[in-house]
């Protein structure tokens, strides 16, 4: 999995703000204690001072560094048993004063080697949820929260179903471990259609936040502003939306909100194609919303972009009564 590259600097930034905190506190403890005990400050110059010195002098001289190194390492023994009676006097732990990272496993640089540390892991996380969070409700939106009772238990004969049993047996469950088995499961792309107000973005917002919390890379947007950004990079040469595109490919799971309320032309049926076709070569997941059915993208868009979705999407339908307009006339 690759994190946004956006999101990766703001949590590495906060990580270094971290480090950077936790090392002014501890010099502030230092000058504290330094203050109340001069004599600490006069052992941790001492101690600081490095063995080379002393053997370097030694070599110089052509004599054997070994008894020097062993009278320095019993100084330095002497002024630790004594730095800890201090510290003891004080009130103080051993390794209070000392400047010791919060990830004993990377040291605070976010990084094992070229692995990324647990700690930036999590750190790149709530990035993400935070990006996610200013265009979703994600404070809000759980599945966990999802509403039933909004989906009529009256059955629809041109469905064969009631929207309540369409959702509770079909359209919920499949979001719901679509999003819970992110990445172990056969079913890469869902394809949600229906009219407005049904909840497609609700369940979008979903699942963004379960598989973002799992630790992969998830962008979400709106299909107009997605199409905006490949125009913009196309005849623009704009280097901010060139780096969008990138995050839209390369991302684990990209969701395009509202595909058909853009406007549509000759490029954003090319940029469609691309960004579909791109995602499904790289085994890449996607979902999508729309209100248009399968049909309708084929008299929108093209034949082979329906036929793609058809064949590498799994439809979910949504129907029933505008959830709007309940909680409009709810509230008169």
């Amino acid at each position: 999995m690759s994190y946004d590259p956006n999101v990766l600097r703001q949590a590495t930034q906060r990580l270094e703000q971290q480090r950077l905190r936790r090392t002014a506190e501890a010099e502030q403890r230092r000058q504290l204690a330094y203050a109340r005990q001069p004599r600490l400050a006069q052992i941790d110059r001492e101690l600081r001072a490095t063995m080379t010195g002393v053997v370097t002098a030694a070599l110089k001289n052509g004599e054997d560094p070994g008894p020097a190194l062993a009278q320095l390492r019993a100084k330095n023994l002497d002024l630790q048993l004594e730095r800890r009676d201090i510290l003891g006097s004080l009130g103080m732990g051993p390794n209070e004063l000392d400047d010791v990272p919060a990830c004993a496993a990377c040291g605070d640089t976010g990084w094992q080697g070229a692995t990324m540390c647990p700690c930036l892991h999590e750190l790149c996380k709530q990035e993400q949820i935070r990006a996610l969070s200013s265009m979703l409700d994600l404070g809000g939106q759980s599945f966990d929260n999802f509403r039933m009772d909004y989906y009529s238990p009256v059955h629809d004969p041109a469905e064969g179903t009631s929207p309540r049993e369409n959702m509770t047996d079909f359209v919920f469950p499949m979001c719901l471990n679509y999003a819970r088995n992110f990445g172990q499961r056969s079913t890469r792309n869902l394809f949600l259609y229906g009219a407005p107000g049904l909840g497609k973005t609700y369940l979008s917002a979903c699942i963004a936040r379960v598989v973002s919390e799992r630790g992969f890379s998830v962008v979400y947007d709106t299909a107009g502003n997605i199409f905006s950004r490949f125009e913009a990079q196309k005849f623009n040469h704009d280097p901010d939306a060139r780096s969008e595109t990138r995050r839209y490919l390369n991302c684990d799971l990209l969701i395009m909100d509202d595909l058909g309320c853009e406007l549509t032309t000759q490029f954003t049926q090319s940029a469609l194609y691309e960004l579909i076709n791109t995602r499904l070569m790289s085994d890449k997941h996607t979902v999508i919303s729309s209100n248009l059915t399968m049909d309708d993208i084929g008299r929108r868009y093209s034949p082979q972009i329906a036929s793609r979705l058809a064949g590498e999407y799994h439809p979910l339908h949504f129907f029933g009564e505008d959830i709007r307009r309940q909680r409009a006339r709810n509230m008169d």
